[in-house]
């Protein structure tokens, strides 16, 4: 892989945006036009795998010269995947089943460049526990945190302090786009010195 071969994300997450602006290696985004897999008794780690090769097949279809990175992730505690809540009242219960749990975070990374059929995908786990949460503090978290975009109804780098006992693991997994391999990849192709 050469360093001159653009690199594509193909998410609308400002969250992965962010992330991987922070790698210092140049990017534009793309967002796959797709429908993710989001039945909740799937497997997490399938899940997310299927939803990031999706997105970086659909983009590298459209830009074969590329180097498309695709992810997807997802909140999960006893047996069921916790996506992103579709209302406040989803968000709400969701907060209500963390509470006082320790759950896990998979992402699923993928990586494509139709070019030189280059498929490549890893997927990483993080735990996370939450406090007990009274429904006062639910309230005041759902206020202070815009949580409709993000699996699980809430965002640990948004006032985590409230909810969060501990992480263990990747915490910009949680957040949702795991840097310590996103990095590792991105150097082993070439793309980041």
């Amino acid at each position: 892989m050469s360093a001159s071969r653009p690199l594509i994300l193909a998410s609308a997450s400002p969250r992965r945006r962010e992330l991987l602006a922070t790698l210092g290696v140049p990017f534009e985004v793309v967002t796959a036009e797709v429908v993710e897999h989001q039945d909740p008794a799937t497997d997490p780690r399938e899940m997310v795998a299927h939803n990031a090769a999706l997105k970086a097949d659909w983009v590298a279809q459209w830009r074969p010269e590329a180097m498309v990175l695709g992810a997807d992730t997802t909140v999960y505690l006893e047996g069921h995947a916790l996506n992103k809540p579709a209302d406040p009242a989803e968000a709400r219960a969701m907060l209500r089943r963390l509470s006082g749990r320790t759950h896990t975070v998979f992402t699923g990374l993928a990586f494509r460049c139709a070019e030189t059929g280059l498929r490549r995908d890893e997927g990483v786990a993080s735990d996370v526990t939450f406090k007990p949460l009274d429904e006062a503090l639910i309230e005041a978290y759902l206020a202070a945190v815009h949580t409709l975009d993000k699996a699980g109804g809430y965002a640990i780098q948004e006032h985590g302090e409230l909810i969060i006992a501990r992480q263990e693991g990747s915490l910009s997994n949680i957040i949702g786009l795991p840097l310590e391999q996103t990095k590792h990849i991105l150097t082993e192709l070439g793309l980041l010195g």
